[in-house]
């Protein structure tokens, strides 16, 4: 029997050899290593001596750890290799995850099979100099005769040879050859490699996309072939595979050969490098316009959202990427609005659902090119073109869509298309679809009155969506990423993803009423379910960029935007951003960056906290530093306290090894001293609690070795004290409920989860009397406490609360400074000078914090009334003076605005304002300048005059009513200074400067 099987195998390998070495493609013999082409031939053997059909799977395992799967599979219809693809292990999904690093697709000559390579792991690169010089000499050489012109026109198969490029030349070759695996370089034909080189500088340093299609001038059976090659900077490959073949398949042609290799792009991570031969089947078209198409949509395919790939690839092809693109935007605009009104009816997946269904796609289709006719940037629709064809279109769907809901929706995107005002529909390398709309347009029916945002941002990618919103034409917030970990809680996060970002804008609008930047937040909504750790990484990295892109896309000034945007706004937007939840300093260094690659003005100012020329907020406990001067005035005024001399018992949440926690506790120690005892503090990993307070020594310990509080010696602990660790059940129960339970003069949240004290639990912080277990909160934490808490607190118990939007604002203010410094300063000038500023932001921090302090308690003491509700009092009477004083700065001549300057010199630093200000002018956008003058003079009105005065004024008189207080100002500084020289005795004298400080401006202009 033995003999008999080997010499069936004999025969069968006699057969397939000849067999083999006819039919495969002369590429495979020259790019495949001997090994694997004899394990092919054994495998193929084996199926054929079995009668079986060509459909086998091979696993490798190379020395260095990667691994080959090598698929083979009968015939070479077209979609076979996207069909393969689908089957690969190793997707993002994995828990297994392993890059796919390089692919070698072949078709037999015959037609009987396609055999398949897919090579996963990185291979490693230590090719040194003389390495690459040897492996790539065969390039080195073709690349001097191109440069040298001795290369005759076309080679010996009739392809035109490259024309000369600088880049080419040896010096360049060896540097890129370096950042190339071995196996590419030996594999590569020379005249493919420097193809390739030529796309991968396209796009080195970026995350574009480059596509270069040419005909192949191997033409069989008077069948057309053609390269198609493309380079995708920092993506995932296998991904980059399967939407190419899967775009190919669409257009209509099958993949005959391919190869994918990844090159190394230093910081940027790696280019991937896809080279395919296509041949159109069933009758594609294969004239220019339909390769500018493919090229177009290629380049989008990085970028598209799985909601639109999958309606454009499956559900209804023949819409087409752009528009497709355009309906799913749309439809995850109108989420959040109509979830509202029916959460299950107008779920997200409901919404596209129904607008594509065979029986209504027509009219979405139609909506869509609407959308493009309106945005076209070679012959826009006017506003009366737009009405008119609106109109036609509602009559069609009115008479045509019988559904309601249907109906409704249709309707609703129409409305989407009055209210964009921008977009970058039209831009050949954008990274995702963008909106800039009319904030009217995200107002539900009968949702109850709110203020309307100055301007809304959204945009549309690949596994994200994201809303920028921001309160004024010149904007600052946090950018954020909020990465729900399964379908439900997703589902929950879009349909409030727009009033989050609202609401935090308008929190930061509050907040930011001392600096020139109204208030902005930016949320962006990641779709990271069920990946594993490395890819959700991946994807939270392309999700910033993709969305600061587009930001940039719709406010930069550049020929490529008046080209391809048309503008409904009418001005320039100017904003920035600043890190929130889940950002990280190689985000922040990539935005920066970018901005300057886009032409961004002041690119250094467009994300603030960059490493080198920023103020670290925790480095400098900047939030802190302003926290603890609303705790001192509070004490001062509630607790009737002098905490320098006199004792103050003092609760917190949030870590020693926490940004505010921490540093309020090194501050309460460097201001009080032993007076100042922290009874409880609690944070993720459990609570310390102490009633005779917990050792300085030890709170400062963890402090500067920046661990938790679980981390407390016990052993520095009263005979009361105690630590609770969350390994436990009581523990767990200790630490949640500490901030209610253990009794303080004060409470500082500085860390916890938003509304952890809210409408429903709020008579926990009570004490079964009913009195408050503190007296006093001062929130260092945005949104721990919930509004109708804190006034539920106040009515019920007295409790005094200092507002977050009050009590924290002074790491807003510091972010202003880090935007003013970067457009006034150089990286070097700032980071020579930095110790002196940020002394001098510290500074200004006190100053804005305690007149805010004071006036808070100063009102409350002499009209009552909560104070939150003061607080919110204090921003809008700060920000509505600012916007009418801008508004009527507009109107100024030069030479008057010119006298103002002095008030945003003040506002500045000293140490940047004395390096700079010369240069305000040119340096800093008009519109900013103005912003500044008018935040300083409202400030300066309200914190001395009260916000009754400002209230009061008509916001016509405002500007004049504010100009007439700074000469009257002016003149008391000079009464005050002749006053003080004056023979009086010293009691009269401060009392008259006293007066005349409290209200001689105020008097001098004669209003009361």
């Amino acid at each position: 029997m033995v003999h008999e099987l080997t010499q069936q195998q004999t025969r069968s390998i006699e057969k397939v050899v000849p067999w083999f070495l006819n039919t495969m493609p002369a590429p495979y013999f020259r790019q495949v290593p001997e090994s694997f082409r004899l394990d092919h031939i054994k495998a193929i053997s084996a199926i054929k001596d079995a009668n079986m059909d060509f459909h086998m799977n091979l696993k490798t395992h190379l020395p260095d750890g990667r691994q080959v799967l090598t698929l083979i599979r009968p015939g070479t219809m077209p979609g076979l290799l996207l069909n393969m693809i689908k089957e690969l292990p190793f997707t993002q999904r994995s828990t297994e995850y392993m890059p796919l690093s390089r692919v070698q697709i072949y078709s037999a000559e015959d037609d009987s099979m396609s055999l398949n390579m897919f090579v996963y792991g990185e291979e490693a690169k230590h090719l040194t100099q003389t390495d690459v010089t040897l492996t790539g000499s065969h390039i080195l050489q073709y690349a001097e005769q191109l440069l040298e012109g001795t290369l005759p026109p076309e080679d010996e198969f009739g392809r035109p040879n490259p024309t000369m490029n600088p880049v080419f030349s040896r010096e360049n070759l060896i540097r890129h050859m370096e950042k190339c695996s071995e196996s590419y370089i030996i594999r590569s034909d020379p005249r493919r490699f420097l193809t390739q080189m030529e796309l991968f500088e396209v796009v080195s340093g970026s995350d574009n996309v480059a596509v270069s299609i040419e005909d192949s001038y191997m033409d069989e059976h008077d069948e057309k072939h053609y390269w198609v090659d493309i380079a995708l900077a920092n993506t995932l490959p296998h991904f980059a595979l399967e939407q190419t073949a899967q775009l190919l398949f669409l257009h209509g042609f099958d993949v005959m050969r391919a190869h994918l290799d990844n090159v190394q792009d230093g910081d940027n991570g790696n280019v991937t490098l896809l080279r395919m031969l296509v041949s159109p089947a069933n009758g594609a078209r294969t004239d220019e316009a339909t390769f500018e198409i493919l090229k177009q949509e290629l380049k989008r395919s990085k970028w598209l959202s799985p909601a639109t790939m999958e309606l454009v690839y499956k559900k209804q092809p023949w819409l087409g990427i752009r528009r497709g693109e355009i309906i799913t935007a749309m439809c995850t605009i109108l989420h959040p609005v109509m979830s509202k009104e029916n959460s299950i009816l107008f779920s997200k997946g409901n919404i596209l659902d129904t607008v594509t269904k065979d029986r209504y796609v027509d009219h979405a289709a139609a909506i869509a090119d609407l959308f493009l006719d309106r945005f076209n940037p070679k012959c826009p629709l006017s506003d009366t073109q737009l009405e008119k064809r609106s109109e036609d279109l509602r009559s069609v769907i009115d008479t045509e869509v019988e559904e309601s809901t249907a109906q409704e929706l249709l309707f609703k995107m129409i409305d989407v298309i009055k209210h964009t005002l921008k977009t970058n529909v039209y831009m050949n390398n954008r990274y995702a679809l963008g909106f800039r709309l009319d904030p009217r347009i995200m107002t539900s029916k009968n949702e109850s009155t709110r203020d309307n945002p100055y301007g809304v941002i959204f945009v549309h990618g690949r596994r994200f969506d994201g809303y920028h919103v921001r309160f004024r034409d010149i904007a600052r917030g946090g950018l954020r990423l909020v990465t729900p970990a399964s379908p439900e809680q997703f589902a929950l996060e879009a349909a409030h993803q727009y009033d989050e970002c609202y609401g935090l804008a308008y929190a930061q609008q509050l907040k930011n009423k001392d600096i020139p930047e109204g208030g902005s937040k930016a949320v962006v909504l990641v779709d990271s379910v069920g990946v594993s750790n490395s890819s959700k990484d991946f994807i939270m990295r392309k999700a910033v960029k993709g969305f600061t892109d587009v930001i940039l896309d719709l406010i930069v000034d550049t020929e490529e935007t008046r080209n391809e945007i048309v503008d409904f706004v009418g001005k320039k937007e100017v904003l920035y951003l600043g890190p929130d939840e889940q950002v990280i300093p190689d985000d922040i260094n990539w935005v920066v960056k970018r901005a300057g690659q886009r032409g961004y003005d002041t690119p250094a100012a467009f994300m603030s906290s960059k490493p080198r020329a920023g103020i670290n907020h925790k480095e400098y406990g900047v939030t802190s530093e302003g926290v603890n001067v609303y705790l001192d005035v509070a004490i001062r005024h509630v607790l009737k306290k002098n905490p320098k001399e006199e004792p103050f018992t003092i609760k917190i949440t949030g870590g020693p090894d926490g940004d505010v926690a921490g540093n309020e506790l090194k501050i309460l120690y460097r201001e009080y001293g032993e007076n100042a005892k922290v009874v409880g503090i609690a944070d993720g990993t459990g609570c310390a609690e102490d009633p005779n307070g917990l050792n300085w020594e030890e709170l400062l310990r963890l402090v500067h070795e920046n661990m938790p509080i679980d981390q407390f010696d016990t052993s520095k602990l009263s005979e009361f004290g105690v630590v609770h660790k969350v390994d436990n059940e009581i523990g767990v129960k200790a630490r949640n409920n500490m901030h209610n339970r253990v009794q303080a003069d004060a409470f500082l949240p500085a860390g916890g989860r938003p509304n952890t004290v809210n409408v429903h639990n709020y008579k926990q912080f009570l004490n079964t009397d009913g009195t408050p277990s503190a007296p006093l909160i001062v929130e260092g934490a945005n949104l721990f406490v919930t509004d109708e808490a804190r006034q539920l607190l106040f009515d019920e118990a007295g409790v005094i609360i200092v507002k977050d939007s009050s009590a924290n604002k002074a790491g807003v203010i510091t972010s202003s400074y880090e935007i003013c410094a970067a457009m006034l300063l150089s990286e070097e000038e700032f980071f020579e000078n930095k110790q002196q500023i940020v002394s001098e932001v510290l500074e200004k921090l006190h100053q804005y914090a305690r007149l805010e302090a004071e006036l808070l308690f100063r009102e409350f003491e002499n009209y009552g009334g909560s104070l939150p509700q003061l607080s919110k009092v204090v921003s809008g009477a700060v920000n509505s003076a600012t916007d009418a004083l801008s508004a009527a700065l507009e109107t100024f001549s030069e030479e008057d605005k010119e006298k103002l300057l002095p008030l945003f010199r003040s506002h500045l630093p000293k140490t940047m304002a004395d390096l700079s200000f010369d240069h305000v002018r040119e340096r800093v956008p008009s519109q900013y300048i103005t912003n500044a003058i008018a935040s300083c003079l409202a400030s300066k009105l309200v914190y001395k005059e009260g916000t009754k005065f400002v209230e009061t004024l008509p916001k016509e008189k405002l500007a004049e009513v504010a100009l007439r207080y700074l000469e009257a100002e002016s003149k008391i500084a000079s009464l005050r200074d002749a006053l003080k020289d004056t023979d009086m005795p010293e009691e009269e004298k401060e009392t008259i400067l006293k007066l005349l400080e409290a209200g001689g401006a105020r008097t001098a202009i004669g209003v009361f």
